[in-house]
C-alpha cells in the first residue's frame, strides 16, 4: 500500500504570466507583482497548515505554468504526467517530471492523440472505492479519458467521463468535500446530473475547495457566505486572495499539487 504524506507542489509565477490563456471570461489586466505577492500567501496557508512545499522548476516560457495541478495528476503513489489539451502548455510537463520521479511515484503519460489537462481530474475518495470524474471539454479529449481510465482503474477507480462546454475545466465549477458531496457553481456546469450527491453554492469561487485536512478547506477570498456555509456544517476555512489568479480562469485547486500518498 501507499505510504501516506502532506507534500505540495508549486511553481511560481513567471514574467510571462500576463499573456495566460483566457477562453471562457474576458481578459483583465494582471498585475504581476500582486501576483506574486498572493502567490506566496497561498504557498504560505499551505505550509502552515503542516504541508511540505516543494517548488517545482520555473517554465517561464509557458505564461500558465504557475497552474501547476494541469501537466500531472497523482493517484495512489503514480503520476500521470498529462498531455495538455492547449499546445502552448504541453512543454509545462518537462520540469514536473524529474520531481514526481524523485519523490519514487511510479511514472505514467498520457500520449497523443490524447489530451488531458489536471484541473479536469476530481477525485472523490470513498472506503468501497474511488470515483474519479473527469470534465469532457477543450483541454481534455475522450481518447485521454480512455487512457487516464485504463490507468487508475485497475486501482480501484471509478471514472466518469463529466461534458463541459462553459468553464475551462471541470474543477472550474465543482470540487467535493470530505463527505464526497460534489459542491458546485449550477452556472458552470452543463449538468449536475452525473453527481449523486450535489449542492450549489451562491458565489462561483466557493465551488473551489482544497481539503488540507478532512475538516479544513482552503478556498479563495471572494466567496464569504459559501465559506460561512462551510464553517456552519463544521468545517475550518482559510481564505486566501488570488483575484489575479482568478482573472486567468484559475482557482485554488490548480494552484498546487497535492501528494497525499507515495509508493
Amino acid at each position: 500500500m501507499p505510504n501516506q504524506t502532506r507534500i505540495a507542489l508549486v511553481r511560481r509565477p513567471g514574467p510571462r504570466l500576463t499573456e495566460g490563456i483566457v477562453t471562457h471570461i474576458d481578459r483583465s489586466p494582471i498585475d504581476i507583482d500582486l501576483a506574486l505577492t498572493q502567490w506566496t500567501n497561498y504557498v504560505d496557508a499551505v505550509r502552515d497548515a503542516g504541508w511540505r512545499i516543494i517548488e517545482v522548476p520555473p517554465a517561464d516560457d509557458c505564461p500558465d505554468a504557475v497552474f501547476i495541478e494541469d501537466p500531472v495528476v497523482l493517484y495512489r503513489g503514480t503520476a500521470i504526467i498529462t498531455r495538455p489539451g492547449d499546445d502552448a502548455r504541453k512543454p509545462e510537463t518537462i520540469g514536473v517530471e524529474p520531481i514526481v520521479t524523485e519523490l519514487g511515484c511510479r511514472i505514467e503519460r498520457i500520449v497523443a492523440p490524447g489530451t488531458m489537462d489536471g484541473g479536469d481530474v476530481l477525485k472523490v475518495p470513498h472506503p468501497d472505492g474511488d470515483t474519479i470524474y473527469v470534465g469532457l471539454g477543450g483541454r481534455t479529449n475522450p481518447e485521454g479519458l480512455r487512457q487516464f481510465a485504463a490507468i487508475v482503474e485497475p486501482m480501484g477507480a471509478k471514472v466518469i467521463g463529466v461534458p463541459l462546454t462553459k468553464v475551462l475545466h471541470l474543477k472550474s465549477a465543482a470540487t467535493a468535500l470530505s463527505d464526497g458531496t460534489i459542491v458546485g457553481w449550477e452556472p458552470g456546469l452543463d449538468s449536475t446530473e452525473t453527481f449523486p450527491r450535489f449542492e450549489a453554492v451562491s458565489q462561483e469561487s466557493g465551488a473551489h475547495v482544497v481539503l488540507l485536512e478532512p475538516d479544513l478547506i482552503l478556498m479563495a477570498a471572494d466567496a464569504p457566505d459559501v465559506a460561512a456555509s462551510y464553517r456552519a456544517r463544521g468545517y475550518r476555512t482559510i481564505e486566501v486572495d488570488i483575484s489575479e489568479f482568478i482573472k486567468l480562469e484559475g482557482c485554488v485547486t490548480c494552484l498546487s499539487v497535492r501528494v497525499r500518498e507515495l509508493p
